[in-house]
């Protein structure tokens, strides 16, 4: 049933698929230990399911194994250069997994289909589950044990497959499949990720303050960015890829067979000046099938006045003016400290 599994996932579309058991994750303690610091600032959800989160039988009773499945989101194309300015428009950087269609309904569908099989397969009284990335199990911890890659320092997962660029999954069932056996960690005295990150976030090897974090300060916080990290984001909107993209085990990535069929080519720039103007029903035409549209207006074009304060010259200040009196106050407030950060550098 494993081999059938592995190929049934392999012609969904799947760039990996490995197995564990449904036992409680390696690290349940560490990840205990990082809640009680606090360490995952606003997103309570993680605390409020962390009973289920270090427990899959209270995820699903009576499971005992666990399918985890790789997305690689690679693809052979250029990145869009730091904090650059052509003539006419300001640029900002959206994370490369932003670059889709929403991942989870991507990966919604061939997954659900793949349980439907599995529960089939399994016979009469087989139960399953399945979850792209939003579900209550610490899959990174459980994706180590079953050899799709090894958490590296910067707290995410690393495949030797198919390096930092994948999204995972997991199906967690009754049936009981043979286990694979876990990835050990192979970062050796690698340090590159702690090192480039702009907001000191890797706080130590293997060990995150999300507070500090770009991708949690652009999507999760839904208040304003605190001011001693607007600077060090740069001009980045949504998300930041720094971390993985200087990991050398990238030389491995591949292309992905399902996301590549996804890819929205005019996210790879953005026109800060552009989104800027966008009122609510712009932004939601605009951002609809992509993962972009959980930030909302407020969240995004907050972030695209921060950018425009880092980046942004006299050009740019009549469109920030408008949006300093935008009726959202979030939008508001991050319009004026730009405005001031530019006016600032034109005064030195």
């Amino acid at each position: 049933m494993k081999a059938q599994i592995l190929e049934r996932a392999r012609q969904l579309g799947f760039d990996l698929c490995r197995f564990t058991s449904a036992a409680a994750p390696d690290h349940s303690a560490a990840f205990a230990a990082w809640l009680a610091e606090g360490r995952h600032g606003q997103m309570e959800y993680l605390a409020r399911n962390a009973a289920k989160r270090i427990d899959p039988q209270k995820v699903l009773p009576g499971s005992r194994s666990i399918i985890v499945l790789a997305t690689s989101y690679h693809l052979e194309r250029g990145e869009p250069a730091k904090s650059n300015r052509t003539p006419s428009t300001a640029l900002g950087q959206i994370a490369r997994y932003a670059r889709f269609d929403d991942y989870h309904d991507v990966v919604a569908g061939k997954l659900k289909t793949l349980k439907q099989w599995v529960d089939q397969a399994g016979g009469s009284g087989a139960r399953s589950l399945w979850y792209v990335d939003t579900g209550p199990l610490i899959e990174r911890d459980l994706a180590q044990r079953a050899g799709v890659g090894f958490i590296g320092k910067h707290t995410n997962l690393i495949s030797r497959e198919l390096g930092n660029w994948f999204f995972l999954s997991e199906i967690i069932t009754t049936i009981e499949i043979e286990p694979d056996p876990p990835e050990k960690n192979r970062c050796g005295s690698c340090s590159r990720c702690i090192g480039v990150c702009p907001t000191g976030a890797i706080i130590a090897p293997f060990q995150l303050d999300a507070r500090r974090c770009i991708s949690y300060l652009t999507i999760e916080l839904k208040d304003a960015i605190p001011v001693e990290f607007r600077r060090a984001i740069d001009n980045r909107i949504y998300g930041c890829d720094d971390c993985l993209a200087v990991c050398p085990w990238n030389r491995f990535a591949r292309d992905g067979n399902l996301m590549r069929l996804h890819q929205q080519a005019d996210l790879d720039v953005a026109d800060l000046l552009e989104l800027l103007s966008l009122d609510e029903a712009e932004f939601k035409k605009r951002f609809a099938d992509t993962p972009i549209l959980r930030a909302k207006r407020r969240g995004l074009l907050r972030n695209v006045c921060l950018a425009l304060g880092n980046i942004g010259d006299a050009e740019t200040l009549p469109q920030l003016e408008r949006a300093a009196a935008d009726p959202e106050p979030l939008i508001a407030e991050h319009a004026r400290w730009a405005i001031q950060e530019i006016e600032r550098r034109q005064r030195s």
